[in-house]
């Protein structure tokens, strides 16, 4: 049976069972949505980078964070338009336990840091004296390293399960990318280890940091219920809000995909649900921490007034180039001033 492995160099990416005009519609939408997940995030990684007032362990996860979803995207997104102009592409063997084994290592990765970043907010407002010695940049960097090295690992475990199984006829993945179990089910073999490694995985990855989040963001709530003003109250929580949010859409369609047991016929159905999950979560974690996240809008508007500012003395210098006695950031003096 393990020599049958050898005579199978692709595999068959159905992906969406949609009429010719629907395929291109939304290549078009989706293509609309992997360019803003791609300038959503790396917005984010830029301010955080170069602003220094976001220097701090929140924004440091929070680049973790937006590197990830800037990956999860470009590893599923990419196969899936080319898809939709061109159903039925074939994927190599190799490229196919490639875009399994990065998926995976993503989504733990980010179950992770959702979980430390949890725990940062939770230090942050129960312990906020004893903030800084207990996050300090040793322990985030620590944090981030364990974050990537057990995503990693994880993913490892699957795929050393998943190279030495053996796969026959007909090699059609019926889903837009090489997910873990519809390649499971082109296996000729017994696969109650790969659906038990599976499932304790899921278990361990999402069902246990889900809980530990909840239990942080419980004590959370009983410290700012405790605070004495409403204005008080209220920066706590919105510290804390856009962090619910970004946990609440991935862990909601994560649990449902890995978690509750599937009746049925419910592939198609766990292909929008992993769509959403792959790209509309990576698409709307920048929107949600950019509009709710007073520190990310003021860093964005300083850096687009000193953008306005150098482009006005850029016009200036340029109008009085024949005037060297004139300085064009002495004529803009007063204009920085009114920005400010």
């Amino acid at each position: 049976m393990g020599g049958n492995q050898t005579l199978v160099t692709e595999f068959l990416l159905v992906g969406f069972l949609l009429s010719p005009w629907m395929r291109i519609l939304l290549f078009g939408v989706f293509s609309l949505f992997f360019t803003f997940t791609l300038l959503g995030n790396g917005v984010i990684l830029g301010l955080i980078s170069l602003n220094s007032r976001l220097h701090t362990p929140m924004y440091f996860f929070l680049s973790h964070l937006a590197t990830v979803d800037i990956a999860y995207a470009c590893n599923t997104v990419p196969q899936m338009l080319v898809n939709l102009l061109r159903p039925a592409q074939p994927i190599s063997f190799a490229g196919c336990m490639t875009q399994t084994f990065l998926f995976l290592i993503f989504a733990a990765t980010e179950c992770l840091l959702l979980v430390v970043m949890s725990y940062d907010r939770y230090v942050a407002i129960c312990l906020p004296l004893r903030y800084s010695t207990i996050m300090s940049w040793r322990v985030c960097l620590t944090l981030a390293v364990t974050s990537w090295t057990i995503g990693v690992l994880s993913a490892l475990v699957h795929l050393m399960l998943l190279l030495p199984s053996p796969f026959c006829g007909p090699q059609k993945v019926n889903h837009f990318f090489c997910e873990l179990v519809a390649v499971l089910k082109l296996i000729c073999a017994d696969t109650h280890l790969n659906e038990l490694v599976t499932m304790v995985s899921g278990v361990l990855m999402m069902v246990g940091p889900l809980f530990t989040i909840v239990v942080s963001y419980a004590h959370i709530l009983h410290a700012i219920l405790k605070i004495q003003s409403g204005e008080g109250r209220w920066k706590a929580f919105s510290t804390c809000s856009s962090h619910l949010c970004v946990v609440g859409l991935f862990y909601g369609t994560a649990i449902i995909l890995y978690v509750v047991p599937q009746h049925g016929d419910s592939q198609e159905q766990n292909k929008y649900l992993l769509l959403f999950h792959s790209l509309f979560n990576p698409m709307l974690n920048p929107l949600i921490y950019s509009l709710r996240n007073r520190d990310v809008n003021a860093a964005l508007r300083r850096w687009l007034k000193r953008r306005d500012l150098h482009e006005s003395l850029t016009d200036k210098k340029k109008l009085n180039i024949n005037r060297p006695n004139v300085s064009p950031y002495l004529i803009c003096a007063q204009e920085y001033r009114d920005m400010l």
